[in-house]
């Protein structure tokens, strides 16, 4: 995006607020986006100020959000959303607040549907190796793994 165009602080702040208010975003985001539009760091200080203030910008909104958003669009396990989340700079703070978003009992049922689901599609016969492929497409999902060799101690015999 790097372009030879040069923005006031009031236009680049306007952009931003277009930005965020299209979706939550985490103040890296913000901040790359700024650094993407040749703002000086003074510049992107006094951007995100103002972008807090008035609350277009708002970490643990995000992260409330985005663990949401991935638990329940693409299934992903609370360890890939951590992962995921301190990737961007979110605190431990808001990283704890936002897995509180996840019902328990929801994510262990989500999980019991994605095994299930994933187990019907491995055509291998070894047991060792079903059990292999589920787990690795479990952990890496961002399951845990206590719950994953659970889940294949009672699915895969």
């Amino acid at each position: 995006m790097n372009s030879n165009r040069a923005f006031s602080i009031q236009e680049a702040t306007k952009k931003m607020e277009g930005y965020c208010a299209y979706q939550d975003r985490c103040h890296k985001e913000v901040t790359q986006k700024l650094r993407d539009m040749g703002m000086i760091p003074l510049a992107i200080n006094e951007i995100i100020g103002h972008l807090i203030q008035k609350n277009y910008l708002d970490e643990e909104r995000f992260a409330k959000s985005f663990a949401r958003g991935k638990f329940k669009t693409k299934k992903w396990g609370k360890k890939r959303i951590v992962n995921e989340l301190k990737q961007r700079d979110i605190t431990k703070y808001n990283i704890n607040i936002a897995l509180k978003e996840i019902d328990e009992q929801e994510y262990l049922k989500t999980l019991d549907n994605l095994a299930k689901k994933r187990l019907r599609q491995i055509s291998e016969t070894n047991i060792q190796k079903r059990k292999r492929k589920l787990a690795d497409y479990l952990l890496y999902r961002g399951w845990e793994s206590h719950l994953v060799y659970g889940k294949l101690q009672e699915l895969v015999s």
